[in-house]
C-alpha cells in the first residue's frame, strides 16, 4: 500500500532542485536536492538503509526493489539479488548485481558510494555518488551528487539528463519514504530470505 502512495506523493513533493551540474567529453556531474520536513538526519539515514522501500523497481535488474540491500559500511555493497530463472534446476543459486560499493558511511551525515549505475555499468566509467544529510531547523536537507567519468560509447549530452532524472526521482522517493512511519522499521536484508 505504501508503494502505491509514493507516486502520488511525488507529484505533490518533488525535489527542490535537480540538474546536470557539469559536463565534459569524458563525464558529467548531476545533483538532486530534497527537503524532508519534520525528520532528523538520523531518521532519514534509517530510511536510506532501506532501498527496497523507496527505490523505483523500474530501475532495478530484477524489477523488484525488495531484492535491493545496502550494507552501510566501508566496503559494503548496494546490491541486488536476482531470483533463479523459473526453469532453473533445483538448487540453482540466486544471481546478484553490485550497483555500487560503499566508500564511506558516516551516519547520519554522509554516505559515499562508487559504481557506474544502470546502463553505465557496461562502460569503462567510474561513478561516485555522495549522499549528504544536513539538519535544517526541524527538517533534513538531502543532497545527492553523482560524478561520472571515463570512457563511454554513449554521448554525454544524451545520457547525463537521463541519469539526472533517475537519480532525482530516487532522491525524491527517499525523501517521501522518510516521512512515513515505515521508515522507522529495521532494514530487511533479502540475503536472509530463502531462494
Amino acid at each position: 500500500m505504501l508503494r502505491a502512495a509514493i507516486p502520488l506523493a511525488l507529484l505533490l513533493a518533488s525535489p527542490a532542485h535537480a540538474e546536470v551540474a557539469a559536463t565534459s567529453d569524458h563525464g558529467f556531474v548531476t545533483t538532486a536536492q530534497a527537503e524532508v520536513p519534520g525528520k532528523t538526519p538520523y531518521e532519514v539515514w534509517k530510511a536510506l538503509l532501506q532501498p527496497g522501500k523507496w527505490w523505483n523497481p523500474v530501475h532495478s535488474w530484477s524489477g523488484d526493489a525488495d531484492n535491493l540491500y545496502l550494507d552501510a559500511q566501508a566496503g559494503g555493497c548496494f546490491c541486488e539479488l536476482l531470483p533463479p530463472p523459473k526453469d532453473a534446476p533445483e538448487g540453482t543459486r540466486r544471481g546478484s548485481i553490485e550497483h555500487a560499493r560503499i566508500l564511506a558511511a558516516m551516519p547520519p551525515r554522509l554516505m559515499r558510494l562508487t559504481g557506474a549505475l544502470g546502463p553505465l555499468q557496461g562502460e569503462a566509467l567510474t561513478g561516485t555518488l555522495t549522499i549528504t544529510l544536513k539538519p535544517d531547523g526541524a527538517n533534513t536537507h538531502l543532497t545527492w551528487t553523482y560524478v561520472v567519468g571515463g570512457f563511454m560509447r554513449m554521448k554525454v549530452e544524451d545520457i547525463a539528463p537521463i541519469v539526472d532524472k533517475v537519480l532525482a526521482e530516487q532522491a525524491a522517493r527517499l525523501a517521501e519514504f522518510a516521512r512515513t512511519p515505515d521508515a522507522a522499521a529495521e532494514p530487511v536484508d533479502p540475503r536472509r530470505r530463502p531462494n
